[in-house]
């Protein structure tokens, strides 16, 4: 679970940057803030809800956040053929949050990883003015993908603490 946590634990975004220098880092910062978030939690407690009757749960985000990403850069962006959703959605259309399950959480965080490292891949053989084809038909440039990233990141990472809290008490920003 560490290796992209300890990648962006020593280096937070730049303060001085390039606009694609600046988008891949804040993404890469928002993605290890939510590994960080589930570092030393009990496969039990990754998949603990944060309140009823909300579903909620750091699995469930991570599992989340995988299918966004493939969603935006791989489907949208990239446009790749016969690519189907991670999770089974035919009888859940929260299953990536609602069939979270402990005994998966290490292949769940392996698909989490493996999907960034794709998605970063695909997003950098396209310039920032690359438009895709969101799943509702209409054009948007990666700029726009990867601010859209940034902010769901940052939306759930919100989650991510307060469920954290919930289970250990544990809260914070990213560590200096």
């Amino acid at each position: 679970m560490n290796d992209i946590a300890d990648t962006v634990r020593t280096a937070k975004p730049p303060l001085l940057a390039g606009e694609r220098e600046a988008l891949d880092a804040w993404l890469d910062f928002h993605r290890a803030i939510l590994l960080w978030k589930c570092e030393g939690v009990s496969s039990d407690d990754l998949v603990r809800r944060s309140i009823e009757p909300s579903t909620l749960s750091l699995l469930g985000l991570v599992r989340h956040m995988a299918e966004v990403e493939r969603g935006w850069f791989r489907k949208c962006l990239a446009a790749e053929e016969g690519l189907s959703p991670i999770y089974d959605y035919s009888a859940n259309r929260d299953a990536d949050f609602d069939e979270a399950d402990p005994a998966r959480a290490e292949e769940d965080f392996a698909t989490f990883r493996a999907e960034i490292a794709t998605c970063r891949e695909v997003a950098s053989r396209y310039d920032l003015d690359a438009v895709g084809t969101t799943h509702r038909g209409r054009p948007v440039n990666l700029r726009w993908i990867y601010l859209h990233m940034i902010e769901e990141y940052a939306r759930h990472n919100g989650h991510a603490d307060l469920i954290r809290e919930r289970i250990d008490g544990a809260t914070g920003d990213w560590p200096d």
